[in-house]
């Protein structure tokens, strides 16, 4: 039995590479008085306008249709806002002896993040899954954690009393909630001149993430918060994450199928149920947790290039499983493991 080959070149996601080139801009000219004033005043009103950009995206008549399949869609919900909590809550045990507690928060805000859109959808394809199963999962875990993250991270991060602050909840409200709420009520004049304008629009989506990370990375070295991580640290986190990420591919891929999904619908539940978004992830963190943002977004940032590499190795082997002669593929076996009759079925009829 051959072993599954790794592909030559493992996905090393250009953003990512940004978003370090952005912390590497921070650590070495950080924004200091007055500019630091500035960086948080555009920081703010770059994240306010991420989600009215979210908001004014999402059609809601696509979303209602989704609900049709609303068993799939409730599945990757509580994989991505119960199972992974739950796992974050559990990780509290490795704390001091692997995680340090702020190092532990950011895990744990990790967990409470709502899924990715765009590779859950790639991944899902090229794996040859129920693709617009995908789209509508990552649509609706993405509208959820805008409630959500912020009210999970509020009782399970909120300090003793396990509760928002009355300032954090204002600033979810006037940062997230009403810019979201605004943009879908302007969608039907505004929704057309996205749609032209979608790839420069993604670039404005892009550097406003990586002026929430300058500002919360700055804030961070302005409070000296870097000098408690070292690198025994940062490789405690990893492996803590690699297992995290384990756990989830498995429990996504058999826990569907004791459910009864079929292939096509498993793979759609792996891939939007077993990763985190980092596009919602960051300007949730510079709101919530402020100067200690820095902190808090780096375990979500190495989460996300990790399930990247290991999406990518496992959606090409997914994609070579064989076809019956019904179009029914074949979970778990290899095309040469599969007879020629059944690669290659003859026509009907003849």
């Amino acid at each position: 039995m051959r072993r599954p080959r790794l592909p030559a070149r493992l996905p090393l996601d250009p953003y990512v590479s940004a978003l370090l080139a952005t912390v590497g801009l921070a650590a070495l000219l950080p924004a200091r008085g007055p500019a630091a004033a500035v960086a948080e005043g555009a920081s703010s009103a770059a994240v306010a306008l991420l989600f009215f950009l979210y908001g004014a995206r999402l059609s809601t008549r696509e979303a209602l249709d989704g609900l049709r399949h609303w068993r799939l869609h409730l599945t990757v919900l509580a994989c991505t806002f119960l199972l992974f909590p739950a796992l974050g809550l559990a990780a509290r045990a490795l704390v001091p002896a692997l995680l340090s507690q702020p190092l532990y928060q950011g895990l744990l805000f990790l967990c409470l993040v709502p899924s990715t859109v765009q590779s859950s959808i790639a991944f899902t394809s090229i794996a040859r899954g129920n693709v617009p199963a995908a789209i509508c999962a990552g649509s609706f875990s993405s509208l959820a954690g805008i409630v959500l993250t912020p009210l999970l991270a509020g009782a399970l991060l909120g300090g003793g009393s396990g509760a928002l602050s009355t300032d954090a909840l204002l600033k979810i409200v006037v940062q997230l909630l009403l810019p979201f709420l605004l943009g879908q009520v302007l969608r039907r004049w505004v929704g057309g001149f996205l749609t032209r304008h979608r790839k420069v629009l993604g670039y404005v989506d892009r550097g406003s993430i990586l002026l929430v990370v300058y500002a919360a990375f700055s804030a961070g070295m302005a409070a000296g918060v870097w000098h408690r991580v070292g690198l025994r640290s940062l490789g405690a986190l990893m492996a803590v994450e690699a297992a995290l990420l384990a756990v989830m591919l498995l429990a996504t891929w058999y826990g569907a199928a004791r459910l009864g999904f079929g292939r096509e619908d498993r793979i759609a539940i792996q891939f939007a149920g077993s990763k985190k978004s980092l596009a919602a992830g960051l300007p949730m963190a510079s709101v919530l947790f402020g100067a200690q943002a820095s902190l808090a977004v780096l375990p979500l940032m190495l989460f996300h290039q990790m399930q990247l590499m290991v999406c990518a190795v496992l959606a090409r082997r997914r994609a070579r499983d064989p076809l019956t002669p019904d179009g029914v593929q074949l979970p778990g076996t290899r095309v040469a493991e599969v007879s020629p009759r059944l690669q290659h079925p003859a026509p009907r009829g003849r």
